[in-house]
């Protein structure tokens, strides 16, 4: 067969598919629309809210430090010649136990010193008492000599006759001398180094036969009556906070919790005791300390609490003051620009509300919503005022 026969073949197929394509499209049926088209409400889910009084809970995070935290030094010199195996890091110690005791040897010998040297100025005071009964007797056989013609002695010749200089000299000698045997007492007092107060040791630099000097750092211990946890809260929340007005009354209560390092459930519990008086400087939120009793769970009811740790990040949730006649609405519910989404008459309602105060989890409402009204929680993609609503046992009915 010649190239130009098979050419004309598919020439002739390639148009009767044409043909064939054209007239499909051709006759291809419409669709057409019989009825009204029927709207269909959005389907949500409301909860129904109620005014009341609520007490909200404020949580915020807070580093631990000790209240009383104290460098120990000495005040005099000398050789360490003991220290208590209780003085040693991650030790306890009771209040006025002995943690150290410096040689007290050329102590105990200046105040024997001291206390000749007092002896003396006493025996020197009794023999200047006898010498003044002598000058009395002198003055008043002067005396008498004038009666007989004899000029009168001035006041200050009548002291110097009766030894008055001597004698306040001698006062002035005892009066030292009691001076250097108290000081010598408190010296020979001072080698023997006690605890200031209950105490966790956190480090101790010195043992026996160490030589110190006045300054030197001993050790480092802190109290375990009590911890503080200091916090950062906004501003606008302190007015709902509760501070204690004297050193007797506690605070708001206060829950503690470390979940990176507590087992689940176990927390602390203290109560505000402080507001410091100056923001952060970099959060520019207020500071404010949490007091928290045995941090380190020594006593027999806290056995099985947790213990604190210096310089932890823990989170404390803050009972706030009751807040009345508000709602409470879970803070997911609340939209942009401080709306509500209200359900009113089957119909989406845009309202603004005024929120008083904000915690971690609720929003607490003063203005904007009333009793039993329904609040739309299912977020919506397109939000219109007016726009039809229904619920799940609506539909049902």
């Amino acid at each position: 067969m010649s190239n130009k026969k098979i050419l004309w073949i598919c020439l002739a197929i390639i148009g009767g598919g044409i043909i064939i394509t054209t007239l499909i499209f051709s006759t291809e049926p419409e669709a057409q629309r019989e009825g009204a088209s029927v709207e269909t409400a959005m389907l949500v889910d409301i909860i129904k809210v109620e005014r009341g009084t609520f007490e909200p809970v404020i949580v915020a995070t807070g580093t631990v430090q000790p209240v009383e935290d104290v460098t120990l030094s000495p005040l005099v010199s000398g050789q360490i010649t003991r220290r208590d195996p209780a003085f040693s890091p991650g030790g306890f110690v009771k209040k006025n136990q002995v943690l150290m005791q410096i040689d007290p040897s050329d102590y105990r010998n200046t105040l024997e010193l001291r206390k000749s040297e007092l002896m003396q100025a006493q025996t020197t005071m009794t023999t200047e008492m006898g010498r003044q009964q002598i000058a009395e007797q002198d003055l008043q056989l002067i005396s008498d000599d004038s009666l007989f013609g004899g000029s009168p002695l001035s006041d200050n010749e009548k002291q110097l006759v009766l030894r008055k200089p001597q004698l306040n000299a001698v006062k002035a000698n005892i009066g030292a001398a009691k001076s250097a045997v108290n000081q010598a007492e408190l010296d020979l007092a001072r080698t023997t180094i006690r605890a200031p107060f209950d105490a966790h040791i956190l480090s101790q630099n010195v043992t026996k036969g160490s030589q110190v000097a006045p300054g030197d750092n001993l050790g480092r211990i802190v109290g375990t009556d009590f911890y503080w946890v200091t916090a950062t809260v906004p501003v606008n929340k302190l007015r709902w906070l509760s501070f204690p007005e004297g050193e007797s009354d506690r605070g708001a209560l206060v829950q503690i919790s470390n979940p990176s390092a507590w087992s689940s459930g176990k927390s602390r519990e203290g109560y505000l005791d402080k507001q410091i008086g100056a923001l952060d400087n970099q959060t520019r939120l207020a500071r404010v300390l949490v007091k928290v009793p045995d941090p380190l769970a020594t006593k027999p009811e806290n056995k099985n609490s947790p213990k604190m740790m210096i310089g932890t990040f823990v989170d404390v949730s803050i009972q706030a003051d009751p807040i009345e006649n508000v709602v409470r609405l879970n803070r997911d519910f609340i939209r942009s620009n401080n709306t509500v989404w209200v359900m009113k008459d089957e119909k989406l309602e845009i309202r603004e509300v005024q929120i008083v105060l904000n915690d971690d989890e609720y929003s607490y409402i003063s203005e904007g919503l009333a009793d039993d009204e329904q609040v739309v929680i299912t977020d919506l993609s397109t939000v219109t005022n007016g726009i039809g609503l229904r619920t799940e046992s609506a539909s049902s009915e």
